[in-house]
């Protein structure tokens, strides 16, 4: 697949960042938001911005990676945004993967894939949303996508399964 890393070592720095998009996921499921969490950092490896999703207020674009690509255009040059990482506990949505692509910004590493949601939704009877499942290098062919985490998978999954039976 275009784009997409093959099976490549991630290292303890990617795999804190993305304990940290854990973190802020059930920082959001205990506000009563669906369970995602998303960390921008730069070359040097500092954390730039980083967010939760915020839809529970009903506008469903308040998603943490669209939050970082607004964020980015105001505060970064387009070198500085090729060469982010964006860190998330679940791959982009179809809008997020576009105003990421729009924005230039670099490297994705995930913890779950679309996909992997998709198939724990109808294990447990959830109807799919209304924006089609699609990986982000159908939107960005030419993105840098490393994931799923398999050694992060279950916690995600299990704040899901939360989010769900709250219901």
């Amino acid at each position: 697949m275009p784009g997409r890393l093959g099976v490549v070592e991630l290292t303890e720095t990617d795999l804190t960042h993305l304990r940290r998009c854990i973190e802020l996921a059930r920082e959001a499921l205990e506000d009563g938001d669906e369970p995602f969490g998303s960390v921008l950092v730069d070359v040097t490896g500092a954390v730039r911005f980083e967010d939760r999703n915020r839809v529970k207020g009903g506008d469903e674009t308040r998603h943490p990676e669209f939050a970082i690509a607004r964020w980015s255009a105001d505060h970064l040059t387009p070198e500085e945004r090729r060469d982010a990482t964006v860190y998330t506990s679940g791959e982009h949505c179809p809008m997020c993967a576009a105003a990421h692509g729009w924005m230039g910004l670099g490297r994705i590493v995930y913890v779950a894939s679309s996909a992997q949601l998709a198939s724990w939704l109808e294990e447990w009877g959830v109807p799919a949303g209304p924006v089609a499942t699609l990986p982000i290098t159908d939107l960005v062919p030419g993105a840098v996508v490393q994931g799923p985490v398999d050694e992060l998978v279950e916690e995600i999954k299990e704040l899901q399964r939360q989010r769900f039976a709250r219901r």
